[in-house]
């Protein structure tokens, strides 16, 4: 169905059109150049109380309409000159009354209408634009960073971000046609002038060659009809050059143009003052005419002293204002709610580091940190929270600390100006420079220079900048703790989401089990590094099983094995055999037999000797298969990976255990080593 509004649109574009082929009859043409008029009017006050630019985002289509509609007037009118040396009231009215009736005043008014639109106007708006257009791209990176740099550290949400992002566009997109839709207002003015000039020199050849006038008959008849064509073109088309040059001249959207002129203009009393002394000055002092200039000078001072006592009642009230509001704020009891917000993660830094962390210094750790939420959403499938990026002075200039929920986790030290390489094992030939550690996994490093680092490179060392170290240390205190940070809530909107494909999945699910038991289940998977991305496959292995069992240690083995074919992924390439230690059955036996059922769960009562012979084999093989450059993985069978996973876990965080059934059966295993308790 069509709207009438675009059927209006329509029949506007296609009456021009046809005006362009056919002939009008004098009548109609008088409406059609009065609603061309009244259109022009429109769009100028339009453009005038608009508060910015976008609340015309249509001005370059209605510019091209407006234009063509003109110019197809201008042709019709152009033949009725021609044809009948008549073209109707309104161009006779505007030739003789407009132009006084006299051919040179009118000519005179004629090109200087056309003088201003095409020299002033045109020109000003057309450079405007370009400059506009050009600006406004330009900025575009800025103010995305910009953008992205509040929604990090909170001071905006995703969908303000997005309404952001979506005027950035529009604004871009907008000036851009902009700087080409003036170029049709100049071509405009050009063709009135050609128009013009061609009538002029086709009605004298018509009324001298068709009808029979003398030459001077015939230029006053068709130069005075011309004329009056010409104005009633020229003034709609001055009108929306006007408009062009108010649309891309604003300023501020705080107010219209008139509220803004009228508050910028006439809001300063001692303005006024002088003003109104200066021009009464002029009316007394110089043969000036006095009764025009002093009666504006005692306007302006007039207003000036409303103005003055207009400013003495602000002051007063803006400081019984202060005084109120300074008595209140003693009087108020402290809002202390706002003070136990706590942000889930922090980052701090001192001063020395603040050029990391500020765009407008070329920083780019608020793009790294965008990255960092990207990349952990992607490979684990969880959304970390906005991370508050803040200065704080009471750390060494070069110290950065990191907080999970207001409590410290880990710290960092970076020189500014200087990179960090570090020794992949393999280079043998030393470099110079002051000795550190890696923050995120503590190796050992030296800080170079810049002078250095293209020779560090070349020696083989892993050479990094200062904003990829603290985004590396970041990136792994959020992946080490990101169970901690899965809330509730989070997991319920994991579920709406899911929802909306898998409604009955979630039915099921949300039937046997509540938010705060799947968000247990998932936790337990990203405790230990599992994706969860795919929600739809563990959300299946919950609900098949939820039935037998609500225990969230079982249900998360079950989620493990139906992702086997990712964990073996992970852990076991293809086409390559893999080291792993396996457990002994005697060991296996133990556990389960020290396994404890109570109504919350189950938990390990292994004898203390016993879990500390296991311990010490179990470090024994790890320090053997890393000898041998071997990530350590430890192969259990289903029913005891998660009580020998806890059993290890405080000694061997990030030890992978894995159970027989979750390994993909084209994976080749070789055993390099058995946990025992002898």
């Amino acid at each position: 169905m069509f709207k009438r509004a675009d059927i209006g649109v329509g029949i506007y574009l296609l009456a021009a059109i046809i005006f362009l082929i056919i002939s009008v009859p004098a009548g109609l043409l008088d409406i059609l150049l009065a609603l061309n008029i009244s259109i022009a009017l429109t769009v100028l006050f339009n453009s005038i109380f608009s508060k910015e630019a976008l609340e015309m985002s249509s001005f370059p289509s209605i510019l091209l309409l407006t234009t063509i509609f003109r110019i197809s007037l201008n042709v019709s009118s152009t033949k009725l000159i021609l044809a009948k040396g008549d073209a109707g009231k309104v161009v006779s009215t505007f030739g003789e009354f407009v132009g006084g009736n006299n051919l040179i005043i009118g000519v005179i008014v004629f090109v200087i209408l056309l003088i201003v639109q095409f020299m002033v106007i045109n020109k000003g708006s057309e450079r405007v634009a370009e400059v506009t257009a050009r600006f406004t791209l330009d900025a575009m990176p800025g103010k995305q960073m910009a953008i992205d740099a509040d929604l990090n550290t909170g001071a905006i949400t995703d969908e303000e971000a997005t309404r952001r992002r979506l005027k950035i566009q529009e604004e871009a997109s907008f000036f851009g046609s902009m700087d080409g839709a003036v170029k049709y207002v100049k071509g405009d003015a050009m063709a009135g002038l050609i128009i013009t000039v061609i009538n002029v020199v086709g009605g004298i050849v018509m009324g001298v060659m068709m009808q029979g006038m003398d030459i001077s008959e015939a230029l006053t008849k068709y130069t005075i009809l011309t004329i009056g064509d010409g104005l009633v073109s020229s003034i709609p088309s001055l009108l929306i050059s006007l408009a062009t040059g108010m649309i891309v001249t604003k300023a501020s959207k705080e107010a219209g143009l008139g509220g803004l002129v009228v508050s910028q203009l006439f809001s300063i009393s001692r303005v006024m003052f002088v003003v109104g002394i200066a021009m009464s000055f002029l009316g007394i002092v110089t043969p000036l005419p006095i009764y025009v200039f002093v009666p504006i000078g005692i306007i302006f001072i007039v207003l000036g002293l409303r103005l003055r006592r207009k400013e003495g009642v602000s002051e007063i009230e803006e400081e019984v204002g202060t005084e109120e509001a300074e008595a209140e704020e003693i009087r108020r009891p402290e809002n202390v709610v706002s003070l136990l917000q706590v942000d889930p993660i922090e980052l701090e830094f001192g001063y020395g580091i603040i050029p990391i962390a500020d765009v407008s210094q070329g920083g780019d750790l608020l793009d790294r940190v965008v990255m960092i939420r990207r990349q952990i959403a992607l490979e684990l499938g969880a959304v970390v929270p906005i991370i508050r990026l803040r200065d704080n002075i009471q750390l060494n200039p070069n110290q950065y600390i990191i907080k999970i929920k207001g409590i410290q986790i880990s710290e960092g030290e970076i020189l500014f100006d200087h990179y960090m390489a570090m020794n992949p094992g393999y280079v043998e030939e030393e470099i110079t420079g002051i000795p550190t550690f890696e923050p995120s996994f503590h190796l050992p490093a030296i800080w170079i220079t810049e002078s250095q680092r293209e020779r560090a490179e070349t020696l083989g060392y892993t050479v990094v900048d200062p904003p990829s170290i603290i985004a590396t240390h970041l990136t792994e205190i959020i992946r080490r703790h990101i169970d901690e940070l899965l809330t509730r809530q989070d997991v319920q909107n994991l579920i709406d989401n899911v929802k909306e494909a898998n409604p009955t999945l979630i039915d099921e699910l949300t039937k046997a089990l509540g938010v705060g038991e799947i968000q247990k289940v998932l936790q337990n998977l990203l405790r230990e590094d599992i994706s969860i991305r795919d929600l739809v496959t563990i959300f299946e292995s919950m609900a098949d099983h939820a039935t037998v069992t609500r225990d969230t240690d079982i249900l998360t083995e079950y989620a493990r094995q139906s992702l086997k074919r990712a964990i073996s992924s992970k852990y076991f390439p293809a086409n390559e055999t893999t080291s792993v230690v396996t457990l002994d059955p005697e060991v296996e036996q133990d556990i389960m037999g020290s396994v404890k059922q109570t109504e919350t769960g189950a938990y390990l009562s292994l004898d203390p000797e016993k879990s500390k012979s296991i311990i010490k084999s179990v470090e024994e093989e790890v320090d053997k298969m890393e000898n041998m450059g071997r990530t350590p993985i430890v192969l259990t069978s289903p029913i005891v990976r998660m009580y020998f996973k806890k059993l290890t876990q405080d000694y061997f965080r990030d030890l992978i255990v894995v159970s027989y059934n979750e390994v993909d059966s084209n994976v080749e295993l070789q055993s390099v080593g058995m946990v025992s308790a002898k």
